[in-house]
């Protein structure tokens, strides 16, 4: 059993132990923070990952400062349904749940409900715009889908996402040494429950610095009211840069 002290790279100990099979355990989790212990939403992480496997094994001890994880098999799983919580954004489970669904038994279709953008954690448009291009890269083409059902806002979240990822048996290795020029940069201004001129006077704003630069510059607008909009008010900006070599940043 492979033994770690303290809270740092939480998430990173609990996938790597899961996909190489081997039993963690962790001591001394913020035991002299005052509010010492695991966080629910790291709790609620824990949850997610005994949704998608089979046979994994959480014990924790009274106060929270000590984990010991025993992986289970990673199986997938249809039409899933799992409630993040208004603590972290969704990108904080989104990380992690794709490294590890990739290598699941079965595909993964899921349901996640929560906050789907902050300024804490990627949001859900980085995902869709960033990461699942640039998995296309290690051999990932098809069946990878990120769909925005609902944004939600902090500090209630009410957002929800579809997340579907296939099967991969292995991956392709990458040789990226030249990042490139940016050539082109997309993004999107979206708004809840607020006006939609909000969004409107982000793009113009964005617009007027980057159109200094170079002239392919396109924002759109997302506005969501109503059951759309999720339960708090909000508004935000993501932009990516494309480069000449396909980076994204």
């Amino acid at each position: 059993m492979l033994k770690f002290k303290g809270s740092q790279f939480f998430r990173q100990r609990i996938v790597y132990a899961t996909l190489a099979g081997k039993s963690i355990r962790i001591d001394a989790i913020r035991e002299d923070s005052e509010n010492p212990g695991l966080q629910d939403f790291e709790a609620n992480f824990l949850r997610l990952l005994e949704r998608i496997t089979n046979g994994c094994n959480v014990e924790i001890n009274e106060t929270g400062t000590s984990l010991r994880y025993r992986p289970g098999i990673i199986t997938g799983g249809r039409s899933l349904v799992h409630d993040c919580g208004a603590t972290r954004g969704l990108g904080y489970f989104l990380e992690p749940l794709i490294c590890l669904a990739l290598f699941g038994k079965k595909p993964l279709t899921i349901t996640l409900n929560g906050i789907t953008n902050d300024a804490m954690d990627p949001c859900v448009d980085t995902f869709r715009t960033v990461t699942l291009p640039l998995l296309k890269h290690v051999g990932i083409e098809e069946g990878l889908e990120l769909r925005i059902n609902k944004r939600g806002a902090p500090p209630t979240g009410g957002g929800e996402v579809f997340l579907s990822v296939p099967v991969v048996r292995q991956l392709k290795p990458v040789h990226w040494l030249d990042c490139g020029l940016i050539k082109r940069i997309r993004g999107v201004a979206y708004s809840t429950r607020v006006s939609p001129q909000n969004a409107n006077r982000m793009v113009d704003a964005a617009r007027g610095v980057f159109n200094a630069l170079l002239p392919d510059v396109y924002i759109f607008t997302d506005h969501a009211s109503g059951a759309q909009g999720g339960s708090s008010p909000g508004f935000g900006t993501c932009l990516v840069a494309e480069t000449t070599t396909g980076c994204l940043l």
